[in-house]
């Protein structure tokens, strides 16, 4: 999974100045060669499968309730299968399955909501899936995955926006990659077409949902 970069404690300082493969016109192709990203070569190191680690992450989502308040929420029941191709970073991959009964918002009555007809309806639609289909370097430590994302039986493709934290090894001597990451969707466009009004007017809930990622994943394979 193309999510790993250089290691480094300032990378968020860092990532606002990193370069961007871009071609100005009239520089000519070796002007943009030049300004190209290119994988770091310690990158190779980091080659193989990974696997998110539930207790050290949160797939979440938030949404905006009665255009004034911010309701937040996560799932928690996931399986996940990341590759990290190193020395080819495009190659790399990523497949998530989010099971749908699992929302969790911290309000009861809320979370039978969103499990019913009206949002995910998980008795029908147990899963949701999202597959890689293309992964970009887009600056230092900076990562565009696009891939399919599939809710309710509606396929349709997403860019996730993700940034490495950091890689460690931990005290039972697992190797750990830690990435964050966004994208926002309108949740129409996948069929959760709940479109209950206010009195004065505009939805109750917000038709763009934003989706997070922390993640911090663990080595389940090595490789040469």
């Amino acid at each position: 999974m193309n999510l790993f970069g250089r290691n480094s404690s300032h990378r968020r300082a860092q990532q606002s100045a990193a370069p961007v493969a871009t071609t100005t016109p009239g520089t000519g192709a070796r002007a943009a060669g030049a300004a190209a990203v290119l994988p770091d070569p310690e990158l190779a190191g980091l080659s193989g499968d990974w696997l998110i680690d539930p207790a050290h992450s949160r797939i979440g989502f938030s949404v905006r309730h009665a255009m004034v308040t911010t309701v937040r929420g996560a799932f928690a029941q996931y399986e996940s299968r990341l590759h990290f191709d190193g020395r080819d970073p495009t190659r790399s991959r990523a497949d998530l399955v989010l099971y749908t009964a699992s929302v969790d918002t911290g309000v009861e009555q809320r979370d039978a909501h969103l499990v019913g007809r009206q949002f995910l309806d998980a008795a029908a639609y147990p899963r949701m899936t999202f597959t890689s289909t293309k992964v970009q370097l887009a600056g230092k430590d900076v990562y565009r995955m696009t891939g399919d994302l599939t809710i309710k039986d509606t396929t349709r493709p997403v860019d996730l926006e993700l940034t490495y934290i950091g890689h460690v090894t931990d005290a039972f001597g697992d190797e750990r990659v830690g990435f964050d990451g966004t994208t926002t969707i309108n949740r129409s466009d996948w069929g959760l077409t709940y479109d209950a009004r206010l009195a004065q007017g505009g939805s109750m809930v917000s038709e763009t949902v934003r989706l997070q990622f922390d993640i911090a994943a663990i080595r389940t394979t090595s490789t040469g």
